[in-house]
């Protein structure tokens, strides 16, 4: 306890860290203000239960309760995330893109400016949607086409407000500023989530007991969480020694950390994208409520456990593959003098990687499906959806990473002005905290 405020009294003592922390929670706090704001047109208090399940229960935890409360930022940043994965899978798969991704800081600029764009005309589509089929006719209090007019563009401007404090964050405060927003509307649920689970707790059957069993069980899934994030095989790279001049270059080892979780939560994002289709036409054609695809309606069968796992696992493979170059690693480390020891350079090391990759990606992904289908096993136990909800999945993923990489940021600006950092043994490593072992400097 005396080393937690040694180490918040040495972040209070450097002054850019204290303002960048001050800046991020006004900006948070803005943030959490303005999403209360209900859209103009709209009464409130005709809501009424308004809740959302599926996959819109899952973006209203991801909007901090906006999209049901339909506020002005009632979207979020999801279209924004949405256009960040297609740039990305589009840096993989045009030569366009790849090139600009080699570009370096001018490069980047230039994806940035096609995600930006790219964000406005998904948020204007789902826009449209959200007002058609998410605002309740009965709550509407202007005439409908003016509402309708008038909302898509209020809703618009709020997903680009969003983005702003998102980059003010990221440029001006600590952390990734998109990922803080995000992790801050999950959290805010966490409250009325526990109160709830408190409350069929002492109402109904298990009492005190149970509650703590399910309390110490959720921080053993998130300790577990943290090792499948924080897990890497870390790979010996021997660089040559050489001299230029009077100088002696290389004769050192260092490690190609290879992730066990290299793909991260999309392969989570991809499969509940595909199992949200089986209830989506179930509810376009009610004469298919009677067959088999029912089944795939609820995220507690077993049904839709075994095929949400299954899929995870696939997407994994087929992300991680897509994601990390074996070839281009075995290069990099050619071209700087480096080798893997017993092992020849080129097609030799490359293969050695790829096998190291397989090993190590088959495991990650088993666990990757078990975090993803906890919530259902936590409903099978008794506990409330809500709280259910952060046993597992996108959501936990998410904390635990956006966590650490603050962590490793405030760590970081600790350790450069001679302070002791958040940790008595070892360093705190985000997501992307692990340094390559590559000349290039490629992020694993």
């Amino acid at each position: 306890m005396k080393k937690l405020f040694t180490t918040l009294s040495n972040i209070w003592k450097i002054q850019e860290l204290k303002e960048r922390i001050i800046f991020t929670l006004m900006i948070l706090l803005v943030y959490r203000f303005v999403s209360h704001v209900v859209l103009p047109g709209v009464d409130a208090t005709l809501l009424g239960d308004n809740t959302k399940s599926g996959i819109l229960g899952l973006l209203d935890m991801f909007a901090g309760g906006s999209f049901s409360r339909v506020s002005i930022l009632a979207l979020g940043v999801m279209p924004y995330i949405s256009a960040s994965i297609v740039v990305q899978l589009l840096g993989i798969a045009v030569p366009s893109f790849q090139k600009m991704q080699k570009e370096g800081e001018s490069g980047r600029k230039k994806l940035n400016q096609i995600t930006r764009y790219l964000t406005v005309a998904i948020t204007a589509v789902q826009a449209v949607g959200y007002v058609k089929t998410q605002v309740p006719a009965e709550a509407i209090i202007i005439d409908h086409t003016l509402f309708f007019v008038l909302a898509t563009f209020v809703l618009s401007a709020g997903t680009l407000f969003v983005m702003w404090l998102g980059e003010k964050i990221t440029d001006k405060g600590i952390g990734n500023g998109i990922s803080l927003i995000i992790m801050v509307g999950i959290i805010a649920r966490l409250p009325i989530a526990l109160q709830q689970e408190i409350s069929s707790r002492f109402v109904g059957d298990g009492g005190l007991i149970a509650l703590v069993v399910e309390i110490v069980a959720l921080f053993a899934v998130v300790m577990f969480t943290i090792m499948i994030v924080q897990g890497v095989r870390k790979v010996p790279v021997q660089y040559a020694k050489r001299i230029v001049g009077n100088r002696q270059f290389g004769g050192v080892r260092q490690y190609i950390p290879l992730k066990v979780n290299a793909a991260g939560v999309m392969p989570i994002i991809f499969a509940q994208a595909l199992m949200f289709i089986p209830a989506t036409l179930t509810g376009f054609f009610p004469s298919l409520q009677n067959t088999w695809l029912i089944q795939f309606s609820d995220y507690t069968s077993l049904a839709y456990s075994l095929t949400f796992a299954f899929l995870i696992i696939a997407f994994t493979f087929f992300y991680t593959a897509i994601t990390v170059n074996p070839t281009q690693m075995s290069d990099d480390m050619k071209k700087n003098g480096g080798f893997i020891p017993g092992i020849k350079p080129g097609l030799s090391t490359s293969s050695f990687i790829d096998d190291v990759i397989s090993k190590i990606t088959f495991p990650g992904a088993v666990f990757l499906a078990i975090i993803a289908i906890l919530p259902s096993i936590a409903v099978k136990f008794g506990i409330k959806s809500e709280f259910a909800h952060f046993y597992g999945g996108t959501s936990l993923l998410i904390l635990v990473g956006v966590v650490l990489d603050t962590l490793q940021q405030i760590e970081s600006y600790l350790l450069m002005r001679h302070y002791d950092g958040l940790m008595k043994t070892g360093r705190v490593t985000g997501r992307t905290g692990i340094p390559a072992a590559s000349g290039s400097n490629a992020v694993i």
